[in-house]
């Protein structure tokens, strides 16, 4: 026969392993603080943008809509070249840093949105003016080097990366870290409270019986602890002499 569990059943299981669960879900906040405010590094984002449109010597002239989606398309060309070594490397060598062209690649996103002639280069650092120098250098590199790659000259610096006078990191989150594990140690704690019970087969109640063994209750006994079998003797006692008084 397929068991069924009730709300009530639910409840009850829940208020007899509250502490448990309680105690689960302080632990994980109390991590989840600990790693994200002591242990994690900040890290900041700092962007610049570049144009991607036609270079032309001739002010009269027009642009079509066939230059418009040439420029689109090589803009999925440019988010390849701007994080590759040929970038890169000059970018590191200008700036001294302490990055191969590979794990700085890794801390650059270029990104545009569809259909747009803008482009998004955003730079993830510990230090937040660094953040800034590389991602306008990159974007100079990135021009000064685009005609003798591409042999054309369409891109044009539309906003340079500035860093802010307190800037804010993007990462670590604490209170949404919190949240989460909050959410995941109640759920933990719920999941082994629920387990425990499951593997709990003791009977300690009449329900338990009946749940159990599938027969009815016809009567109990009560357990009868030495105090309580003292405490009779000694009423009795009392009762013994005071009729003996009387």
């Amino acid at each position: 026969m397929e068991e069924t569990i009730s709300l009530k059943e639910i409840y009850e299981v829940i208020k007899k392993r509250f502490l448990l669960i309680l105690a689960f879900v302080l632990g994980a906040a109390l991590i989840a603080a600990v790693v994200s405010y002591f242990l994690l590094t900040p890290t900041y984002q700092s962007t610049s943008q570049f144009i991607v449109n036609q270079g032309q010597n001739d002010q009269s002239a027009q642009y079509n809509v066939n230059d418009i989606r040439t420029n689109v398309e090589l803009i999925n060309t440019y988010n390849v070249i701007i994080t590759s070594a040929a970038i890169l490397d000059e970018v590191i060598e200008t700036l001294d840093l302490n990055y191969s062209a590979g794990s700085l690649a890794k801390n650059i996103q270029v990104s545009s949105a569809q259909s747009s002639q803008v482009v998004n280069v955003t730079v993830t650092d510990p230090n937040p003016i660094l953040a800034t120098e590389i991602a306008n250098t990159t974007v100079a590199v990135f021009q000064n080097k685009n005609p003798e790659i591409m042999d054309v000259d369409n891109v044009k610096v539309l906003t340079e990366a500035k860093t802010p006078a307190n800037p804010a990191p993007v990462a670590p989150k604490p209170t949404l870290n919190i949240a989460i594990a909050i959410v995941l140690g109640g759920m933990i704690g719920v999941g082994l409270a629920f387990l425990l019970e499951y593997l709990d087969n003791t009977i300690k109640t009449e329900h338990d019986i009946e749940k159990r063994l599938q027969v009815p209750v016809l009567g109990i006994i009560t357990h009868i602890s030495p105090e309580d079998i003292r405490l009779d003797h000694m009423k009795a006692g009392v009762n013994r002499k005071g009729s003996d008084y009387a």
